[in-house]
Order: C-alpha cells, then sequence, then structure tokens
C-alpha cells in the first residue's frame, strides 16, 4: 500500500497526575445524563455518547432542564468534561458530492457542535467522509475543510475532532496525509484535533501489533501531522489484520493487535491527558477491560 507505513503514534503533554482516563462508548438511552451514571457503572472516568439520535438527521433540542442536569451529574459524580467524547451521527458525510446531502449532513454536523457547546463540552468527535466515487479525494478532503470552517464560525468553545478511519470503501481519513489535508484547510486549528482509532489504525495498514510498528507508525504521526493535535484515543483490537481495511472491532487483547499492544500503550505515558474511549464489541466486558488496562499500567 504505497504511502502507508507502521508504527504507533505520538501524544499530548503529561497530566500531573500521570493518570490514563479510560471509558467506554456508554449508551445514553433515555437522556444525556444516563451517559453519566452508565459510564460510572463500567468504573470510567473518561466516556463516549451520542447526544442525539444517530439514526436521524433531525433530533429534538435539548431542555434546558436536560443542559442543567447532565453539567450537575457530571460533577457531582466526579468526571471532567474534557474527557467526556460525543460521538456525531453516522449519517453525517460532510464530503459528499451531492449537494443536497451535503446540505443535510452540514446542518447536522452544526447540531452535533451546537449540542456539546450547550452541554460545557469541549468536543466532538467525527469520521470525516466519503467521496463515494464521485470527486477526487483531494477535492473531497478540501470540502471537509470548508465545511469544518463553516461550522466552526458558528460555534464556540468546541473542538472538532477527525477520527482517522479504516479506509473502508470510499471513506477517506485512513491515511495520515488526509487527516493532515484536513487540517492544513481549517482557519482556526486551535479547534480542530485528531482521534485515533486503534483498530482503525492496524485495518489502515500501520502496524501497531509489533515494537518497531508501533514506535514507527508514533513517528509518521508527528512527521504528517503533529502530535499536538491528538485530542482522544478509540482504543480497540481488531478482528482484521494490518492492511486488511476492514473496521470490525475485538475485545482487548483478542484480536489482532494482542495483548503486548495494550500493555505498551497503557505504559505510555504520551496518551496521558486525553480520553482513551473502548467501542469493544461486548458491552458487559467493558468494566473488566478498563480494570484489566489499568492493571498494567
Amino acid at each position: 500500500m504505497q504511502g502507508v507505513r507502521h508504527g504507533g503514534f505520538p501524544a499530548f503533554i503529561k497530566q500531573t497526575d500521570m493518570a490514563k482516563h479510560i471509558g467506554a462508548h456508554v449508551s445514553a438511552s433515555g437522556g444525556v445524563s444516563n451517559a453519566i451514571l452508565n459510564a460510572e457503572a463500567i468504573g470510567a472516568d473518561a466516556f463516549a455518547l451520542f447526544t442525539r439520535n444517530q439514526k436521524s438527521w433531525t433530533s429534538k433540542p435539548l431542555t434546558t432542564e436536560e443542559i442543567h442536569g447532565f453539567q450537575m451529574l457530571l460533577a457531582e459524580r466526579g468526571f471532567e468534561a474534557r474527557y467526556v467524547l460525543p460521538h456525531d451521527s453516522y449519517l453525517i458525510n460532510l464530503g459528499n458530492p451531492d449537494e443536497e446531502m451535503l446540505q443535510k449532513s452540514r446542518a447536522a454536523f452544526f447540531d452535533e457542535m451546537k449540542r456539546a457547546e450547550q452541554l460545557g463540552l469541549t468536543m466532538v468527535n467525527f469520521h470525516p467522509g466519503s467521496h463515494l466515487g464521485k470527486i477526487g479525494e483531494e477535492e473531497c478532503l478540501d470540502q471537509i475543510a470548508r465545511e469544518l470552517n463553516l461550522v466552526l464560525d458558528k460555534t464556540q468553545g468546541v473542538t472538532a475532532v477527525i477520527e482517522n478511519t479504516a479506509g473502508q470503501g470510499t471513506n477517506l481519513g485512513w491515511k495520515f496525509e488526509h487527516i493532515a489535508r484536513i487540517i492544513a484547510g481549517v482557519e482556526d486549528k486551535s479547534r480542530v484535533g485528531v482521534c485515533i482509532d486503534t483498530c482503525h489504525t492496524l485495518a489502515a495498514g500501520y502496524d501497531l501489533s509489533t515494537t518497531m510498528g508501533y514506535d514507527f507508525t508514533m513517528e509518521e504521526f508527528e512527521r504528517v501531522i503533529g502530535f499536538q493535535y491528538l485530542r482522544a484515543i478509540h482504543l480497540n483490537d481488531s478482528k482484521k489484520g494490518a492492511g486488511s481495511h476492514v473496521d470490525r472491532h475485538e475485545c482487548i487483547g483478542e484480536g489482532m493487535l494482542g495483548k503486548a499492544f495494550f500493555e505498551r500503550f497503557m505504559k505510555d505515558d504520551r496518551f496521558n491527558d486525553m480520553p482513551i474511549i473502548l467501542e469493544t464489541p461486548d458491552p458487559t466486558r467493558w468494566k473488566e477491560e478498563i480494570a484489566w488496562l489499568r492493571s498494567v499500567e
């Protein structure tokens, strides 16, 4: 695979307590505040959630009561807003070449960013988009950057966090160079960041399963993007191997990454001070997985 190399990835400045902040993408069914309780139940000190129905283009606005209730419970249960990572709807494609669908995506993404702002959160995680085989890669990446500029101009205090992808189909964002081009086109670079998904990284061809690969990908991430943009991690094992371009998550230590990768990751202080989110396929094991990860830190 031309342009794809192997290794790990760099991270951000250490937090003073040196601790990792680990959680999972928990359910917000019944109201956004329920995500806090669900995160607490698995022993998390970070979490991800959908702040709206991810299967619908439109959702009811958050009420004042919902907003205040979320903020009060978050503080009461000891969570910090900077370790909460909302994920946008999978329907959204800011690279869509169809104007009607692009307008729907733009409106929905604005709503996602606005909801995070209302809840007092600092980030929204999103998949960059797909060209659907109708426009070129560079044109699509530049369009995504333009769409981010439009939404960032209309919101405050929330960073748009680009998640790398496995490269299935016509999805972009699987090469570090794709993400770097989007960032280059964003006018306010203080409000754009990156979330690295470890399953997606392996599937894209960056072989995190070996020590040499881990180190080399880390160097590549810093060279191409810059670790100052890293804001979050999706920590997942992978059912498929390096370069498969297949997005299939596996439980921690049971896939192609293996336990040695997660032990190496947890001992790497460069991943402190950011949300580390599990999206592994068995929610009943999240508490166990979080406990194991902390045991090898």
